[in-house]
């Protein structure tokens, strides 16, 4: 399930998205706080563009790549 991250805030009595997006009624969201912190444009702006770059590096479209790719083999790593 593909996820996009919009930026919102809450007026004091509903969640408001900070961005035009449209969303079917019923759509499914998950919604994440961050507590203690202002409202801080280019903070939120650092989180998406994080968010949006971990989204192309797992996305669906994104190729496996096979061990024969590797030009030089890593003798320290441990993983299986």
């Amino acid at each position: 399930m593909p996820m996009i991250a919009v930026p919102a805030h809450f007026d004091g009595e509903r969640i408001c998205l900070d961005e035009p997006f449209d969303l079917e009624p019923n759509t499914k969201l998950i919604v994440t706080i961050l507590l203690g912190q202002k409202s801080d444009n280019e903070h939120e702006s650092w989180l998406n563009l994080s968010s949006q770059r971990l989204e192309d590096a797992y996305g669906e479209n994104e190729p496996e790549y096979s061990s024969e790719l590797l030009k030089e083999v890593n003798p320290d790593y441990e993983g299986r």
